[in-house]
């Protein structure tokens, strides 16, 4: 009920409705609000102006004037029709609903200001008033009848009536502006509860309202509740009651104006079943907007589930963020560690080296320092004898010492600088670069049911990604299985979204199913889709595995041959399992030449005789007889030759294993040949006499049935 609320306040006041209007463009107004926001037009009356009556508009009619509306985003929407500008800016007031809100037209006297704020009387209406739509802005020219003319709307009141009850623990007075108070009385005449003040400012007990009956709150609720249903009266003719419905107009009226009015000429019907019809009519719209209420809220509940998965989600993601960034971290900190090792390494050892040369070098420098002085001591002495005695000798320490000092003793061993420099620029790159990248397999492609098909013995399998999903997909695999429930085989890999899948068993039922993959791996599978190929096998001869001294015609259905040597075409599609049929029709045959039928491989010499290699299985014929011939192995000679216009058969059949022959509907000798496994092509081998064309899609001949164990002509 909560949620209804909305639909029963005004528009303009933002309470609920009291004493509501129909508009014609079937908003709901106040009958005090429609008051309050009407517009006196100009005094020079627009040709509309007489057609904008408030109940004798139709829709059509409402339409016209409705071309004819201004509407100005200065003025808020509010215009008028008949051509006029907009209405003249007057003082205005805004609603609790947001609407412009425009005093009366024309001010009445003070004696009756408390007639504007009582809802069953209303002063007179200005000529040319105006009144739009607060809601839908149309706008609309009254006429003499003026507010009268606008239907009630019952439904809706009692609607208000029946809310307002089931809602209010106390009764509220019904006329307070703000924070309604507790209602002390209620007038039976007017249906309004009233306070104590608003009572003695909008009903006072004189005049014309001093006869009305006031009642307690709560026995004015009771007789609400029991009062009878009003009659509603037609808008035209207040004296009749409305007693039909006029289809045309899609409104009730009453008899008068079937009889004197507009709504002469047109189709009425009776006002009771228009309204269990129109409630049906309702009811049903009900139910489907019960349907999609009902969706709306399962998928609200989806939504509030989705904003929980994603908090906890995130969630989550943080945390694998934080622990991510940690390692890196801890990474670079254990580095550091070893990088300063490093350096404290090299700090120890350069001092090392630095410290064992000065202490050499002090050594040295004593030694040599204490040489220096000894000599200079000798020198001093006077004695030359003794001087000579020793003055080779301490000549050659000189010259010993002096060379101890040569080149390399007065440079130092190691330098002070650190020839070490941390090469930082490619890590801090990778940082800079650091991003999410895909962390997540691919979500299940989807079968698009409406783009797979299966044609002849070929299928096409189209896919696509969740509408939602926004992994990225490397490439997709398609399996089938083998059409006779076995495994399930990868046919294609590859970034494509459609594929056709050629060389299918005949009347065969396949399962396929499809995969995504990227870097994190390999998604789950597709809904299985089951296929079924063709029944019967069509097909052409095949020119691109045909001898080049083959022509063809009739969309290659038909051949011949430029050459007098025989020459081998097959046909485009190959058989390994079923039963299969097909016949050549003999176009041209001059000369008496031995043309081939029968089935090969798919590399079986194209340039002899079919059934001169052990890749063709053949039956050749000329005009008299026959022979079966596989790997230039002739046997079975049997009577019955070909000539123009007649036909050879070919029946396959591996449930069994066997091939045979027909000419003109009857089987050729006894079967050709047994053991028939593998894949096979139709042949034929013919040269520049002959010319056949190929008929295929035939059912089985009648005569053979392929559960027969011994058909006609079988060798036990």
């Amino acid at each position: 009920m909560d949620e209804m609320e909305e639909e029963l306040k005004c528009p303009v006041c933002g309470s609920f409705f009291r004493e509501p209007i129909i508009l014609p463009c079937s908003h709901n107004i106040c009958l005090a609000c429609a008051r309050n926001i009407l517009v006196q037009t100009p005094d020079a009356e627009s040709p509309q102006s007489s057609r904008a009556s408030g109940s004798g508009v139709s829709d059509y009619d409402y339409l016209d004037l409705d071309k004819m509306s201004l509407y100005s985003e200065a003025d808020s929407g509010y215009g008028s029709y008949g051509g006029f500008a907009s209405a003249p800016t007057t003082p205005c007031q805004k609603s609790p609903n947001g609407v412009r809100v425009f005093p009366p037209a024309v001010p009445p006297p003070p004696s009756q200001h408390h007639l504007l704020q009582h809802p069953g009387s209303l002063p007179p209406i200005p000529r040319n008033s105006c009144i739009t739509c607060p809601q839908c802005h149309r706008s609309l020219i009254l006429d003499d009848r003026g507010l009268r003319g606008f239907p009630k709307n019952r439904v809706l009141e009692g609607v208000v009536d029946r809310y307002q009850q089931s809602k209010a623990a106390a009764l509220k007075c019904q006329l307070c502006e703000k924070s309604p108070k507790e209602a002390t009385v209620m007038c039976e005449q007017c249906d309004v509860f009233y306070c104590e003040p608003c009572r003695m400012r909008c009903h006072p007990p004189r005049g014309p309202l001093a006869k009305h009956r006031l009642v307690p709150p709560a026995q004015g609720r009771i007789s609400r509740r029991t009062s009878p249903r009003k009659i509603s009266t037609c808008t035209e003719h207040e004296l009749e009651n409305l007693s039909m419905y006029c289809v045309q107009c899609k409104m009730p009226v009453c008899y008068q104006c079937l009889e004197e009015g507009k709504h002469s000429t047109h189709e009425v019907k009776a006002l009771g079943a228009m309204w269990k019809l129109h409630k049906g009519q309702l009811s049903q719209a009900l139910n489907i907007l019960s349907d999609r209420a009902t969706e709306a809220k399962e998928f609200l509940v989806q939504l509030r589930n989705m904003v929980q998965h994603i908090q906890e989600n995130g969630v989550e993601f943080e945390a694998c963020l934080v622990a991510q960034c940690d390692a890196l971290i801890d990474a670079l900190n254990r580095r550091k560690a070893q990088l300063l090792s490093r350096v404290n390494k090299e700090h120890e050892h350069k001092l090392k080296v630095v410290r064992d040369q000065i202490a050499h070098c002090t050594v040295k420098l004593r030694q040599t320092t204490g040489l220096m002085e000894y000599c200079l001591e000798v020198i001093k002495e006077n004695d030359p004898s003794g001087f000579l005695q020793i003055s080779d000798a301490l000549i050659r320490r000189v010259h010993m010492t002096e060379s101890q000092w040569g080149k390399g003793t007065l440079t130092p061993r190691m330098t002070s600088d650190f020839d070490l420099t941390l090469d930082s620029g490619p890590l801090l790159q990778t940082i800079h670069q650091l991003d999410f990248v895909q962390m997540k397999v691919p979500a299940a492609p989807m079968l698009q049911l409406e783009e797979c098909c299966t044609q002849n013995n070929s299928a096409t399998l189209s896919w696509k990604q969740p509408p939602l999903s926004t992994i990225a997909v490397d490439g997709y695999i398609l399996e089938l299985d083998d059409g006779n429930g076995g495994q399930f085989r990868e046919v294609y890999v590859g970034k494509e979204t459609i594929c056709t899948v050629d060389g299918l068993h005949f009347n065969s039922t396949y399962m396929s199913r499809v995969k995504a993959f990227n870097g994190s791996g390999v998604s789950q599978y597709s809904k299985t889709l089951v296929m079924q190929t063709s029944e019967i096998a069509w097909f052409t001869f095949d020119p691109a595995s045909a001898h080049p001294d083959i022509v063809f015609s009739n969309e290659n259905f038909t051949v011949s041959c430029n050459s007098y040597d025989d020459r081998v075409v097959m046909g485009n599609t190959g058989f390994s399992r079923g039963v299969h049929y097909w016949e050549m029709s003999v176009d041209r045959y001059d000369n008496h030449p031995d043309p081939a039928f029968g089935v090969a491989r798919g590399d079986v010499l194209k340039d002899v005789m079919l059934g001169k290699d052990d890749k063709a299985w053949a039956m050749y014929v000329d005009n008299n007889r026959s022979w079966f011939m596989h790997n230039n192995s002739h046997t079975n000679r049997s009577d019955g030759g070909i000539g123009k216009g007649a036909t050879v058969g070919v029946l396959l059949d591996f449930t069994r294993g066997i091939l045979l022959f027909l000419i003109n509907d009857e089987q050729q000798g006894p079967i050709a040949f047994e053991g028939m496994e593998g894949l096979f092509y139709p042949a034929i081998s013919l040269n520049r006499n002959v010319q056949v064309t190929l008929h295929t899609g035939l059912p089985i001949p009648e005569f053979y049935t392929p559960s027969d164990p011994d058909p006609p002509g079988s060798v036990c």
